[in-house]
């Protein structure tokens, strides 16, 4: 869908049943208005919401609609909400096919209700959208704006009836270009096709197709029937090869297409010539080839299985005695069905010169009247792209018509053919009746069979995805999408760990860029749909792991139907005021569009911790399991009741070992302390995000023991999980380095470094917040980091987001004072960089030195080439004896190393 947000001003005040006359002129200019139900469930519903009062943003919203469906983009879908807190201001949302002719169709239609409007209102809704607009003083010009765009980036009838099946199956469809490149299906089992060409098809075999004589050579080699003939390269070759072959011939390019050039039934030398010329235009070689008399049929051939057979008549008029040729062409021209090029089921009938030739040799013009009920041909060629028109005969043909149409296909080597096949009855046997094949095509339309002049229309487009598709495949891989406040990225680069055990290659997203395995494709902020589509189009790709954002989410949604396993990780008070998101609440509706849109087969992960995400198995897609940190006697209780009816959950046990609860059944999987992330179990933020990804393994049927295998390789390295929980010692004291950007965040961090507290003599902390964050966001940083750090650096964020400088800096100062800080703890840096100097050099051994970037891979780089000043010589003896050796250390001091 497309949305545009609409300002009514004044017109809120004007809803339609104040509008003296605005209904019925609007329902004059658009009648079919009248069959919308809109929320009423039955036709002429939408009339009876105009009668009874409704707003102009519906109003737009429902014309909008109607001007794409009266464009042959029939579409039916649409919405009209008024934005929180702002009044008289709409989300207008109308459905597409084609996302500029949604654009195109919503901007004519404000346009077309602002003119309906009393004049003192007018321009009130007036908006600039995307995209140029001509005038369209009428419904009429209106209506063929959006018809003229929609045929230009429209897909074409046979492209648009197999992208048409695939999504009937379930298949994705990915559009790769403006004009026919498809992706059918995602990662390493998609397809992909362009018109009838498949990504199968084999160049060999287009390329022989396409060279008539080399065609004529294989199939006769081949025993098919099919006619002799001559490659000439002047009108004297063509008139001496017509003369040696005898009988009638035909003169066409050697590697035309669509009829083009095509001369039929020629027995003068004169008329040779002229074909010659007519045919040279269109390709410097020519070929003389014997006529073969009968009717002209197509037989559709995919996979090796004739699936349709149309027979194909040449453009043509029947006279009434009373108008010329010209005259009886522009009333069949008429036909809505006939169409420019392949827009329609029928191509408009052209005049041109060979016309005129072939009218000649019935000694016709086109001024001729034909007599009452005389049928004049206007070609010899039955192409539908000259004016011809088909009708189906599938069900006629003799089954050897059928199997030497196979084999012609075959013997070309094209997995889609279109056989020209003449004959004179379609119903017995060629080998009784004479006739053959005249030309072999790659890439043939299916037009004439969809929607045939005559006859049953055929449904071919479930043959070409059968072929690519077998039974029971859909082109998906698995889908494992993340979102949450915080802990997105180390959940889901410990899922994408784990599902390499498996030996998958795995695709992953998140904030950091995009991944293939270990392997960073590109480095941006990839958490958005645009960076999961990278992937899905990947061919390499056997499952993704995709980081959705609240940002993407509010912009364009996903960029998936469904997902495999959907999780949601927490919600936290984060990004508030954005974008109309202003409680938690809000943000837990937005969050919970993954979980979802989760597949009836899938997972969907939540965390049985935090309320508002636990609230989500209400609307949750597929089977929904729960991670927490609370198991064992601890469980909550609807915690307990889901295990004990069989569903799915990962829990931390009291005795720090976790299980996995499944169908009844309790399983161990390992001690949170094996997973080194954790630091031996005290980093209850990444055991959280160790039982969220153990869940979403284990709820799309990853073994335990490979699981366990990855979670216990998983640790807090930069080159594993850079930016999380990232511990260098090099310098004699030791820094953290974790990306704990909001206030959730850091204060599951300081959480951490509460335990830690006894290890280290001191701890330094840097902090930042982009300046999006609302005034109190901003001070709770300050706050919690003066209950965390002995000494604070305050530093300003790149992202200031409209905010002076300095204003952030501030404003984090304020909530330190506010919590009791001292203004000796303060300091101040102006860049993140310059403030991990400030930190590193404040630090001693035995100090403990956090950093919390955002530019990552700078900051690492940045303090890996740190040079600390020379300190004095430092007795670790004068320390007491508690610090240097804590009965459950899970880290050495940082400090001792150097020392000894």
């Amino acid at each position: 869908m497309v949305r545009a947000q609409l300002d009514l001003g004044a017109l809120e005040d004007w809803p339609t049943n104040r509008l003296e006359g605005f209904s019925d002129e609007l329902v004059r200019l658009i009648p079919s208005l009248a069959n919308h139900a809109c929320s009423r469930g039955h036709a002429g519903g939408f009339l009876e919401r105009l009668g009874e009062g409704t707003w102009i943003g519906h109003v737009i919203e429902h014309v909008a609609i109607e001007l794409q469906s009266l464009a042959g983009a029939a579409v039916a879908r649409g919405k009209t909400r008024s934005v929180k807190g702002r009044p008289g201001v709409y989300n207008i949302l109308v459905e597409y096919r084609e996302e500029a002719v949604g654009l195109l169709a919503l901007r004519l239609a404000i346009e077309l209700v602002d003119r309906l409007l009393p004049e003192r209102l007018r321009g009130v809704v007036g908006l600039d959208l995307l995209g140029p607009a001509e005038p369209a003083d009428t419904v009429e010009a209106a209506v063929a704006q959006v018809r003229k765009l929609d045929r230009r980036v429209g897909l074409g009838p046979t492209t648009g009836a197999i992208v048409a099946e695939a999504r009937r199956r379930g298949i994705p469809v990915m559009r790769l270009d403006d004009h026919s490149l498809i992706q059918l299906g995602w990662g390493r089992r998609q397809q992909r096709i362009r018109a009838s060409i498949t990504g199968r098809t084999s160049f060999i075999a287009v390329d022989s197709a396409s060279n008539k004589d080399l065609t004529k050579s294989l199939l006769i080699k081949a025993g098919v029937p099919a006619p002799d003939g001559v490659v000439v390269r002047s009108a004297d070759e063509a008139v001496d090869a017509a003369a040696r072959l005898g009988g009638p011939v035909v003169v066409k390019p050697l590697d035309g297409n669509h009829g083009r050039g095509v001369t039929t039934n020629l027995t003068a030398p004169d008329a040779v010539r002229a074909a010659f010329q007519t045919a040279v235009a269109h390709s410097r070689r020519v070929i003389v080839e014997q006529f073969y008399a009968g009717a002209d049929h197509r037989l559709l051939v995919v996979g090796g299985e004739l699936v349709a057979v149309a027979e194909r008549l040449p453009a043509h008029v029947i006279g009434d005695g009373r108008r010329s040729i010209a005259e009886l062409v522009e009333e069949v021209n008429t036909d809505p069905r006939r169409g420019e090029g392949h827009e329609q089921v029928l191509t408009r009938i052209r005049l041109d010169a060979t016309v005129d030739a072939y009218l000649a040799g019935q000694g016709l013009s086109r001024e001729s009247v034909p007599a009452e009920g005389q049928r004049v041909f206007l070609r010899g060629t039955a192409n539908l792209s000259t004016g011809g028109t088909a009708v189906d005969r599938t069900d006629d043909i003799h089954p050897d018509n059928a199997c030497i149409a196979v084999r012609a296909a075959l013997t070309l080597g094209l997995d889609i053919a279109g056989i020209d096949f003449i004959c004179p009855d379609i119903t017995h046997s060629v080998h009784e009746t004479g006739g053959g094949i005249v030309e072999v095509n790659a890439a043939p339309g299916f037009r004439m069979h969809l929607e045939p002049a005559a006859g049953r229309p055929r449904p071919v487009a479930p043959a070409v995805v059968r072929m690519l598709f077998p039974k029971g495949e859909t082109g998906r891989i698995p889908i494992f999408a993340i979102t949450g406040t915080n802990g997105k990225s180390t959940t889901g680069r410990m899922l994408q760990h784990i599902l390499r055990q498996t030996g998958q290659t795995v695709g992953l997203t998140n904030t950091s860029g995009v991944y293939v395995n270990s392997e960073q494709v590109q480095k941006v902020d990839a958490s958005g749909p645009k960076s999961a589509r990278m992937l899905l189009r990947d061919p390499m790709v056997d499952a993704v792991v995709l980081e959705v954002a609240r940002g993407g989410l509010l912009r364009e949604g996903l960029a998936f139907d469904r997902c495999d396993v959907g999780a949601v990780t927490n919600i936290q008070p984060d990004h508030l005021g954005l974008k109309g998101i202003d409680t938690v609440q809000d943000l837990a509706w937005v969050k919970s569009v993954v979980v979802e849109n989760v597949a009836p087969h899938g997972v969907s992960v939540l965390n049985a911790d935090d309320v508002l995400t636990a609230r989500m198995r209400r609307r949750a897609g597929g089977q929904v399991a729960f991670f927490s940190l609370r198991g064992g006697a601890e469980m909550p209780d609807f915690l307990r009741r889901h295990v004990d009816d069989g569903g799915l959950a990962v829990v931390r046990e009291p005795s720090g070992e976790i299980a996995v609860h499944q169908e009844g059944r309790r399983r161990p999987l390992m001690r949170a302390a094996e997973i080194p992330a954790t630091l031996g179990g005290l980093a209850d933020f990444n055991v959280a995000n160790a039982l969220t990804a153990a869940a979403m393994a284990a709820g799309h049927g990853v073994p335990l023991n490979t699981i366990r295998l990855a979670l216990a390789t998983f640790g807090a390295a930069y080159e594993q999980n850079p930016g999380r929980l990232n511990i260098f010692d090099g310098h004699g004291f030791r820094v953290i380095m974790d990306y704990a950007h909001n206030a959730a965040g850091l204060l599951a961090l300081r959480d951490l470094l509460q335990k830690l507290r006894p290890m280290y003599r001191r701890q330094i902390g840097m902090i930042a917040v982009p300046g999006d964050r609302r005034d109190d966001d901003i001070r709770a940083m300050g706050e919690i980091a003066a209950r965390t750090f002995d000494d604070i650096v305050l530093r300003e964020d790149p992202a200031r987001r409209g905010r002076a400088k300095g204003e952030v800096i501030r404003l984090m100062a304020e909530g330190v004072r506010a919590a009791g800080g001292s203004e000796d703890r303060l300091h101040r840096a102006p860049d993140e960089l310059d403030a991990a100097d400030l930190c590193m050099s404040m630090a001693r051994p035995g100090d403990l030195v956090v950093l919390t970037p955002t530019e990552v891979e700078a900051m690492w780089t940045h303090m890996l080439n740190f040079k600390p000043l020379p300190q004095p010589k430092f007795v670790a003896a004068s320390l007491p004896i508690e610090v240097l050796s804590p009965s459950n250390d899970p880290l050495p001091p940082s400090f001792l190393r150097p020392h000894v």
